[in-house]
């Protein structure tokens, strides 16, 4: 049983993650900068729905950025303390790694995972499926939308890509607007980032080890 944790942004999100059963407990929300005050009591909460002792959990996941210093500061602090207080595996899942995977996992396209950095700067990284391996393409980037744009132009030209994350509408027709129509952008709601893709991913990780 894997408690994931991600509260690298305002937008925050708690599952908890059966391997056998997938998710069984997941919450997002808007945190308005209350991750602190927010985190433990929804962890709290969610097992209590589960009527799950704190002893089930078998390992922790946590988004580790990019993201806001303070947001990932309360995510990594309380997971490691669980991790510490129950003697159980900790694991830190890239923020992009978990936005991307719930798009790149199913789809042959690249994807784009983009988060906003504030003053007009963004954080993204490139993936893509390919013979049934998921994997990232580019190395994790942060500057501005042209910047973005350059980079996803010096991959393949061919192959379609679908943006997914904190993309904006304005984000949006500027690098469709640089790029061509080679672009889409994912519905906003399945961009929402979720604990359970950074459980998950977190899972296949330890089944590696």
């Amino acid at each position: 049983m894997i408690l994931a944790i991600d509260t690298a942004t305002d937008m925050m999100s708690v599952a908890l993650y059966s391997q056998e059963a997938g998710v069984l407990a997941e919450q997002t929300w808007r945190a308005h900068r209350q991750q602190t005050t927010q985190l433990l009591p929804t962890v709290q909460r969610l097992m209590d729905a589960l009527e799950m002792p704190s002893k089930a959990i078998s390992g922790v996941a946590v988004g580790t950025g990019p993201g806001s210093f303070s947001g990932v500061r309360v995510g990594v602090s309380a997971a490691k303390t669980l991790a510490y207080a129950l003697d159980i595996p900790l694991w830190g899942v890239p923020t992009l790694d978990a936005l991307a995977y719930s798009h790149a996992a199913v789809t042959a396209a690249q994807v784009c995972a983009v988060l906003e950095m504030g003053r007009g700067r963004y954080a993204w990284a490139l993936y893509r499926t390919r013979s049934a391996r998921w994997s990232r393409l580019t190395p994790y980037s942060a500057g501005t939308a042209e910047e973005m744009a350059r980079s996803l132009q010096d991959q393949e030209a061919s192959i379609a890509t679908l943006l997914c994350g904190e993309v904006t509408n304005e984000l949006g027709a500027k690098l469709v607007e640089l790029i061509g129509a080679q672009v889409a952008i994912a519905p906003k709601a399945s961009s929402l980032r979720r604990a359970g893709y950074l459980a998950e991913l977190a899972a296949q990780r330890a089944t590696r080890n």
